[in-house]
């Protein structure tokens, strides 16, 4: 009798990545029955997030094993590596033998660079779904968006709903809830809110005024380079 089939999962890391766009969906994918996580990224130097800490990839580009998932996680730094031919040429060329292509956040215009969203609906983060034209998608209002192979989620935290969904997708809801509870996954936030639907007005005006429109106008920028 042969044991649980490994399945391969490839985050993409890259200076200036939210951490948690990383971290959450690989806290669910590493408890999945047969998988087996890789962190690639240009070199095996330390990878800064902006947490104030640093990530040490498990491989280099060069070295990264094939992924049956790959995710692309974001960040700030996600206007940078769009203009890295090594970055992009790595996510294109994993995703043609993924059977899974995914993203975290703004993770999905690295996906758009590498031509992988074209006619494709998609989500990112709310602060940026307005560009998501610009890499040839769609914005669809969804959490968590699947067309064919290629699944992208909201900002941040939808990394774990993510995980969860695409767990259960493969290996059934019963494997993806136990996950979940393993992990207490029971979300009570203390405000409801979290999204621009459900958040005050003058408070989601402040922070995109404060954060999100310089961040849009760079990100846009970047894109258009």
């Amino acid at each position: 009798m042969t044991g649980t089939p490994a399945t391969t999962i490839v985050f993409l890391l890259f200076p200036g990545i939210t951490q948690l766009d990383f971290t959450a969906p690989a806290q669910a994918l590493c408890r999945m029955p047969g998988a087996v996580l890789a962190g690639a990224a240009a070199s095996l130097d330390p990878i800064a997030t902006d947490s104030g800490f640093s990530i040490l990839p498990t491989h280099d580009f060069a070295s990264a094993p094939q992924a049956d998932i790959l995710c692309i996680p974001g960040g700030h730094g996600v206007t940078d590596a769009l203009g890295d031919t090594a970055t992009i040429d790595f996510i294109a060329r994993q995703a043609a033998g993924a059977e899974w292509v995914t993203s975290v956040c703004t993770g999905a215009f690295l996906l758009g660079r590498a031509g992988l969203l074209d006619g494709k609906r998609a989500t990112t983060h709310w602060g940026y779904t307005h560009l998501l034209p610009l890499v040839g998608a769609t914005y669809e209002a969804a959490r968590i968006v699947e067309d064919g192979q290629v699944v992208t989620s909201g900002g941040v935290t939808s990394g774990l709903d993510f995980a969860l969904s695409l767990i259960a997708r493969i290996k059934g809801d019963a494997v993806a809830q136990a996950i979940q509870l393993a992990i207490e996954y029971d979300p009570a936030p203390p405000f409801a809110g979290g999204h621009p639907d459900r958040t005050p007005q003058a408070i989601t005006e402040g922070l995109k005024a404060r954060v999100y429109d310089a961040a849009a106008a760079r990100m846009e920028a970047a894109l258009k380079a």
